[in-house]
C-alpha cells in the first residue's frame, strides 16, 4: 500500500464523522422543509439560504474539534439549534465531547445545547397531527437525544481509552522481549566466551610452555625432544578437538545436544595430562561420594583455571591440589603452586593472559553458590580455593 493510499485512507478516517453529521442534518432539513408552515417570504429565505449557511459554518468549527474541544463544542452546539440543516452537527459536537469522558465538560455543553434547543423551539412551525401532545415531544426529546448522545460518546471514549491501553501494553510487551534477546544474546556471549576460554586457554598454555622448553634448552637428548614435540602435537590437536566440539553445538543451534562435559572424575586424567606436559602437579582427594555433573564440572574447571594460572605465571612451579568433600556438606577445592623457578625459559616469555578466566570461574562458582579465594601464600606462590555446597542426594532425603 503506498502512501497516497494510506493519506486518502486517513482522510476518509477524519472525516466520515463529518459526512455523516451533514447526512442527519439533511435528513432532518427535508423533512422539515416538507412539512413546514410557510406563512412568510423572509422564513423561507432563512430556511433556503440562512439554515445551509449555519450549518456549513457549523461542520466547518468541527474540523478544529480535537484541538479545541471545549470551545468548539459549546459554539456550535448553541448556534446548532438555528439550523435544521446543522442538527447532526450539534450531535457530533455534544458526542465529541463526551468521548473525553470529563463531567463538567459534557455538562456545560449539554445544558447549552438544551438551553438553546428549548429558546429556539418552534422556529419552524411544523404542521402537526390534529390533538398531538406537541409540548410533550419538544420538552421531553431534545434531553432524551442528548443523554443518547452523551452516552454513546462516553462508551467511544472508553473504547478508545482500552485500545490505547491494549497497543500501549503491545509495545511495552515487545519492548521488553527485545530487552529479553538482547540480554539473552548477551548471555549467549558470555557462555561462548568462558567456554572458548575453558576449551583453549589450558592446552595452549601447556603448548606454549612446551615450545618454549624446546627454544630455550638446546641440548635435550632426541628421546626427549620427542616426547616434548610429541606433547605439542597431542595438545594441538586435544585443542582443535575440543574446539570442534564446541562451535558444532553454536552452528548447530539449541536442538543439538551439548558436548560432553568434564565432571570431578575427569580430574585425575587433567592432572596426569599436566604431568606428561612437562607440570609438576600432584593430586590429594579424599572426596566420598559422586557429586551432581554441575557441582563436579565446577571443580573440574576451578582445577583447570588454576593449573593454566600456575602455567602462565609460575613456569616450573610445584603445584598441589587437594579435593575434599561429602555429600550434604562442602567440596573444597584447593590449588596451590610454589615460586616460579628462575631458570624456566616462560619466566622470561610468558604466554599472553587474557585477563578474564578468574572472573568468569568467579562468576561459575557463584552461580554453584559458592565462594571463591585466590591470593599469594607467603613463600611468594599463589593459592586458588574454592568451597562449593554440596546438596544432600534426594533418595537419601526421601529415606
Amino acid at each position: 500500500m503506498n502512501s497516497d493510499v494510506v493519506a486518502r485512507l486517513g482522510r476518509w478516517q477524519r472525516n466520515w464523522q463529518l459526512a455523516a453529521a451533514a447526512a442527519v442534518g439533511l435528513w432532518i432539513w427535508l423533512y422539515i422543509g416538507v412539512g413546514m408552515k410557510w406563512p412568510s417570504a423572509d422564513r423561507g429565505t432563512w430556511y433556503l439560504i440562512g439554515d445551509p449557511l449555519v450549518a456549513l459554518g457549523c461542520l466547518t468549527a468541527l474540523v478544529w474539534r480535537r484541538r479545541y474541544p471545549l470551545a468548539v463544542a459549546l459554539t456550535v452546539a448553541v448556534v446548532s439549534n438555528a439550523s435544521s440543516l446543522a442538527t447532526g452537527a450539534g450531535l457530533l459536537a455534544l458526542a465529541s465531547v463526551s468521548t473525553r469522558r470529563r463531567p463538567m465538560e459534557i455538562g456545560a455543553v449539554t445544558l447549552a445545547y438544551l438551553t438553546a434547543s428549548y429558546f429556539l423551539v418552534g422556529s419552524y412551525p411544523v404542521q402537526s397531527p390534529p390533538n398531538s401532545p406537541t409540548s410533550f415531544y419538544e420538552l421531553v426529546v431534545p434531553p432524551l437525544i442528548a443523554g443518547i448522545v452523551v452516552a454513546a460518546g462516553v462508551a467511544v471514549g472508553a473504547r478508545r481509552v482500552e485500545v490505547r491501553t491494549l497497543r500501549e501494553r503491545a509495545r511495552s510487551t515487545e519492548r521488553e522481549q527485545k530487552a529479553r534477546a538482547a540480554q539473552a544474546r548477551a548471555q549467549e556471549r558470555n557462555r561462548i566466551a568462558r567456554e572458548m576460554h575453558d576449551v583453549l586457554a589450558h592446552r595452549i598454555s601447556l603448548i606454549a610452555m612446551q615450545a618454549g622448553a624446546l627454544n630455550h634448552r638446546t641440548n635435550l637428548p632426541a628421546h626427549e625432544n620427542r616426547t616434548l614435540i610429541h606433547g605439542i602435537a597431542d595438545g594441538s590437536h586435544q585443542a582443535l578437538e575440543e574446539l570442534r566440539d564446541v562451535l558444532g553445538v553454536l552452528r548447530s543451534g539449541p536442538p543439538h545436544s551439548e558436548p560432553a562435559q568434564p565432571s570431578l572424575h575427569r580430574i585425575p586424567d587433567l592432572v596426569a595430562d599436566a604431568r606428561t606436559s612437562g607440570l609438576h602437579a600432584a593430586l590429594t582427594t579424599t572426596v566420598t561420594g559422586t557429586p551432581p555433573d554441575t557441582l563436579g564440572r565446577t571443580a573440574y574447571r576451578i582445577v583447570q583455571e588454576g593449573l593454566t594460572n600456575a602455567t602462565k605465571h609460575a613456569p616450573g612451579a610445584h603445584i598441589h591440589i587437594t579435593l575434599e568433600g561429602t555429600p550434604g556438606d562442602q567440596l573444597h577445592v584447593t590449588v596451590t603452586n610454589t615460586p616460579a623457578h628462575t631458570d624456566n625459559p616462560a619466566k622470561t616469555h610468558p604466554p599472553p593472559s587474557s585477563g578474564y578466566g578468574l572472573l568468569g570461574l568467579a562468576e561459575r562458582v557463584e552461580l554453584a553458590g559458592g565462594t571463591l579465594d585466590h591470593h599469594p601464600t607467603p613463600d611468594n606462590g599463589y593459592t586458588l580455593t574454592a568451597q562449593l555446597p554440596w546438596p544432600t542426594p534426594t533418595h537419601e532425603t526421601n529415606t
